[in-house]
């Protein structure tokens, strides 16, 4: 189960619907006015059968946007809906005080939306226009894990929980792998994966030795984090061994060292959610980010 709704969930119940038989509504946030829980570009998809996915609020404002929905599926045109301040719905206030501005679209194409799932689900950013917003859709945050014992195993348990693709691999000789982790035979060759833009890459390895090939040969990879465990006295080493192998400098300076977000932890349930928020963070600021060609959105 899911702690919470993902960005790419609304669309993926707009497809369900479409595939039953049964007609939707996508609901994008693309205005705020003071603060807001949600980001521009949350959605939240409702059917006309009662079901729905995402939210913009603490629950506050979801059931209104919901009759909204089956208002707009009814009438068959679009609109764009303000709640909280300046809105007509006096009764519906959020509690953080600001207002928002959300776009109803009732019956998205469905062919357009099956498209941009299918580029979400090969790993392709994918690109919707609704009205005059754009909206953008990255692939999902996956994660590339090696190393030993608990702390790959607390980082593996954590990481899907919270929605992450993971694959994991740990030395064949560590014995009785368990949560899907599959046993690395040679220290000397990096697993064969796709790896891409939204990919990050952790070693939790405390012997070095399981870094001195694979650790050069991922740094090649174009994920966005690369990262390994250890002290700083360790990270000193560590870069002057891959100095020594003849890595250019631009990958050495991408190598993250005593990673995570809480420093100094040596419990792995810690370490492994330091490390996760750290991932979690960077990308949002940048691997979440899709550059498109201007003009290159399809009208849903």
């Amino acid at each position: 189960m899911m702690i919470a709704a993902r960005p790419i969930d609304a669309l993926r119940l707009i497809d369900r619907g479409a595939r039953e038989g049964i007609p939707g509504v996508l609901v994008t946030l693309t205005g705020i006015e003071g603060s807001s829980s949600r980001s521009i570009g949350t959605q939240m998809a409702v059917l006309a059968d009662g079901r729905s996915v995402g939210s913009f609020s603490g629950g506050c404002v979801e059931r209104a946007i919901v009759a909204e929905a089956m208002d707009v599926l009814a009438a068959g045109c679009a609109r764009t809906v303000r709640y909280g301040i300046g809105s007509p719905y006096i009764d519906v206030r959020l509690p953080c005080g600001g207002g928002i501005d959300l776009l109803f679209v009732p019956r998205p194409d469905p062919a357009l939306v099956a498209v941009a799932l299918a580029r979400i689900d090969r790993r392709e950013p994918a690109q919707i226009r609704l009205g005059d917003h754009v909206q953008d859709y990255a692939p999902g945050l996956r994660l590339i894990a090696l190393g030993h014992g608990e702390d790959l195993v607390a980082l593996v348990r954590l990481a899907r929980a919270y929605g992450i693709e993971v694959s994991a691999h740990a030395p064949m000789q560590d014995g009785g792998l368990d949560e899907g982790i599959q046993p690395m035979v040679t220290r000397m060759q990096f697993p064969a994966l796709s790896v891409d833009p939204w990919t990050a890459i952790v070693f939790l390895f405390h012997d070095r030795d399981w870094e001195e090939f694979l650790l050069p040969q991922a740094l090649a990879l174009p994920a966005f984090y690369h990262g390994a465990v250890g002290s700083r006295r360790t990270h000193r080493t560590r870069i002057e061994a891959l100095r020594e192998q003849g890595v250019p400098a631009s990958c050495i300076d991408a190598l993250r060292g005593t990673i995570g977000l809480i420093p100094g932890t040596r419990n792995p349930a810690t370490l492994a959610l330091s490390i996760l928020a750290e991932l979690v963070q960077d990308y949002e600021a940048c691997a979440g980010r899709v550059a498109w060609t201007p003009g290159s959105a399809q009208t849903a």
